[in-house]
């Protein structure tokens, strides 16, 4: 009898040993994740109210497959069409840290995953009009540097901003600073913006009034789908000094490659974990796209001064809001769609390569 008792226990050890492989694949099993869309607010529910930049997409496409996500700003949503929906939280560090929560999630496999930011925007009056759609190719830090209060600073300066490690404003040389310039495929933003330029954007009377009280041409414009760039901060800043400042800013830290149009807040802050996600293998960066769609102009009207400006300027109750939002689904969702109906090629396939649909 004792000599059976090592047999019986060989026998079932083996036994373990043949069903855990399988066991421990099934666990390990990953969702693949073909689109990420990111937006940064909602207005209350998910679903059913007024809407904030992630309820048209909840909403039409179908993101019912709900996944808690305690470690992000707001619970996942996912459709059967292999779309996710990341509701990242407002301003810069909400976005950093839930996007790199994403990343390491062990839930999904996002190494061949598109990735795109869909919310509003203020916009430049000498870059475009209300409820118009920019595709962004370089996105600027705004908030890293230094500052001296414009009460106190010297004769002949411009702004109180000084670059990181410089001693006056747009110093020269520049200096490379990681998290200050994040230059998205130039390809992949002209791919983005040759598919989905024709796009008709909702306009209205109450738009066309206002776009007339700002001087210049782009202003006056109906909404369209353009290309221009980003200035990324945390402060909700507005009015036209600073405005001239942003697109100083902008083409100090670019070298005259960019050009400023509109204003967001989280993306410089999306953007490093999206860096450092693919510096570990996580992520693709070359498939990364943000769009920004105009809900107010980021300056004072004819008439105003900048501090009355920005008393009607205000989330949900912005001149181009809806508009706004409506103009980030339809041509984001150009993106979207056109990815996961071929997804059979851009998989392994860029949309810039020659061997995409």
């Amino acid at each position: 009898m004792p000599t059976r008792i090592p047999a019986l226990c060989l026998a079932i050890a083996a036994l373990f040993a043949t069903s855990l492989p399988a066991q421990a694949q099934a666990a390990e099993k990953k969702i693949e994740v073909k689109v990420v869309v990111l937006a940064m607010f909602e207005a209350g529910a998910d679903s059913g109210d007024t809407p904030g930049e992630y309820q048209y997409w909840v909403e039409r496409n179908h993101l019912n497959h709900i996944y808690p996500f305690p470690q992000g700003n707001h619970d996942l949503r996912m459709n059967d069409d292999g779309v996710l929906g990341v509701l990242t939280g407002v301003a810069t560090a909400r976005a950093t840290a839930t996007v790199m929560a994403l990343g390491l999630d062990p839930r999904f496999d996002l190494s061949h995953a598109y990735w795109l930011v869909a919310g509003i925007a203020g916009i430049n009056p000498e870059r475009g009009s209300l409820g118009s759609a920019v595709w962004p190719e370089w996105l600027v830090d705004g908030d890293l540097a230094h500052e001296i209060d414009s009460r106190e600073i010297p004769a002949g300066w411009t702004t109180g901003y000084v670059p990181l490690r410089k001693s006056m404003p747009y110093e020269q040389p520049r200096t490379d600073d990681n998290g200050i310039v994040f230059h998205l495929s130039p390809e992949l933003v002209n791919w983005a913006y040759q598919l989905t330029k024709d796009t008709p954007l909702d306009d209205n009377p109450t738009l066309r009034a206002r776009r007339m009280e700002f001087a210049g041409a782009a202003a006056h414009q109906p909404p369209s789908v353009i290309r221009g760039d980003e200035i990324s901060a945390s402060t909700f800043w507005h009015g036209k000094l600073m405005s001239q400042w942003a697109s100083d800013w902008v083409s100090y830290q670019t070298n005259g490659a960019g050009h400023y149009t509109v204003c967001g807040m989280e993306d410089t802050g999306t953007l490093q974990s999206l860096t450092w996600l693919a510096r570990a293998g996580k992520v693709d960066l070359r498939r990364v796209l943000v769009l920004r769609t105009a809900s107010n102009f980021d300056q004072q009207r004819t008439g105003l001064t900048a501090a009355q400006s920005l008393a009607e300027t205000k989330v949900v109750s912005y001149i181009a809001y809806l508009p706004a939002l409506e103009a980030a689904w339809r041509v984001g969702n150009r993106v979207v769609t056109e990815l996961t109906t071929h997804w059979s090629t851009y998989r392994d396939h860029l949309p810039t390569e020659s061997a995409a649909h």
